[in-house]
């Protein structure tokens, strides 16, 4: 699946997207090999409240099966002004 990554976590991770291969069956599932791998992931995913997530472009629960999603984004929240 291809994984991407917005704005800051983007930072923290060092790259803008990445191809995963992964038996996760959820987000939070996802979140946590990913958080295993390295500090980097640890950094970005540390405080989940302050992402957002979607699973092919639809905005998405951090609960949500991964069943069939080809596309996952990581982003902070987004705000109007």
């Amino acid at each position: 699946m291809n994984v991407m990554y917005f704005a800051w976590v983007r930072e923290r991770i060092g790259v803008p997207q990445e191809k995963v291969e992964t038996e996760a069956a959820t987000v939070n599932d996802l979140i946590a090999e990913l958080t295993a791998r390295e500090d980097r992931y640890a950094a970005a995913f540390a405080d989940t409240s302050a992402l957002r997530v979607a699973l092919d472009q639809e905005l998405s629960d951090f609960d949500a099966p991964l069943t069939g999603v080809q596309e996952v984004a990581f982003f902070p929240p987004m705000t109007g002004g």
